[in-house]
């Protein structure tokens, strides 16, 4: 057999488009860089990173400091980008020095959930655009790809929708996401009633259940509470207040709300339900999936009532008598 059916020529391989080096030291690191030329630098991590011209170990404040100056100060002096990899704590936030923040020029962050396939791009930091734009990603055997409709994997679209569920009708950045609140009320087998919560501020939770109790007359106090948000998201929307208190009604009265009701608004401490932003890209995207009416805030609706009907209230207990009474039929 001869040479080349055995083997291609060595001409006709590609040229990789990537190198890889293995190394910790700055000064090694930096010569490397100011010989080639690069469109795309990536240091993993940067805390593994170390400079001689300091005497102190690899991750503290100095060497950090160090090493992430020089790097920012090669990247605009060349015109190149450089990713700076960071380790993060248990509770997602960048471990070790705060001061990496302060020299880059962007901060993003991948969030998601133990078991779960998706993952958010967030950025908390943008020097040159906005921060409340998200990405959403589903890992498979491939690698990452992206997920055109995030509100269709956040929803359950199987059957009848149980007791303690309801959809809320979000905005993460410009995009309007649909996911679901499950909640579970069950009496305490202990002397202290548990409260637990994923993917939503514990703090939130408690507000919302003490206005339960005061305003609307549910008692939660010999009760374990537990809610969830579907799917690994993290909600942070202010909005998302009537949509798990609705969650937790149904589930403490056993009474499912309707299988094409989305439920969105902000529930301030006296019991008022409050107007939220972009309601009506909110009912355009429940309408797109299907959803054929929403349980909203009575002021600040759209014009004409919006692409689906509304059932306006003005107050949380309004909208817990809905649910306990089962009216959907008088819709604003």
């Amino acid at each position: 057999m001869s040479r080349s059916a055995r083997a291609p020529p060595e001409w006709a391989w590609p040229r990789p488009r990537f190198k890889l080096a293995a190394e910790s030291s700055l000064r090694d690191i930096l010569d490397g860089l100011k010989r080639d030329n690069f469109d795309l630098v990536v240091i993993d991590s940067i805390q593994t990173m170390w400079s001689d011209a300091h005497e102190a170990g690899p991750g503290t404040v100095t060497q950090v400091r160090a090493c992430a100056s020089e790097l920012v100060r090669l990247a605009k002096k060349k015109g190149v980008a450089i990713l700076l990899v960071g380790h993060v704590t248990k509770d997602g936030q960048i471990a070790g020095p705060r001061v990496v923040e302060h020299l880059v020029d962007a901060v993003l962050s991948f969030e998601g959930e133990r078991g779960y396939p998706f993952r958010i791009l967030r950025g908390a930091k943008n020097r040159f655009g906005a921060t409340d734009e998200i990405g959403v990603f589903e890992m498979g055997d491939i690698g990452l790809r992206e997920v055109k409709n995030p509100s269709a994997l956040f929803l359950n679209e199987g059957g009848e929708r149980a007791a303690g569920a309801a959809v809320f009708a979000g905005i993460e950045g410009s995009r309007p996401v649909l996911v679901e609140f499950q909640a579970l009320v069950a009496p305490s087998a202990y002397g202290t009633p548990r409260r637990a919560v994923v993917g939503w501020d514990s703090g939130r939770l408690a507000m919302v259940l003490a206005v339960l109790e005061s305003r609307c007359g549910l008692g939660f106090g010999n009760k374990d509470v537990y809610l969830n948000v579907a799917g690994g998201l993290r909600i942070t929307e202010p909005a998302a207040d009537l949509a798990a208190a609705a969650a937790l009604a149904s589930s403490a009265l056993d009474i499912a709300l309707p299988q094409d009701c989305v439920v969105f608004g902000e529930v301030s401490l006296s019991g008022e339900v409050r107007p939220v932003s972009r309601m009506e890209t909110r009912l355009k995207e429940a309408a797109k999936l299907g959803f054929g009416r929403a349980l909203g805030p009575l002021s600040g609706l759209p014009e004409g009532g919006g692409v689906i009907p509304v059932a306006g209230v003005a107050r949380l207990a309004d909208a817990v008598r809905r649910i306990e009474n089962e009216i959907w039929s008088a819709l604003a």
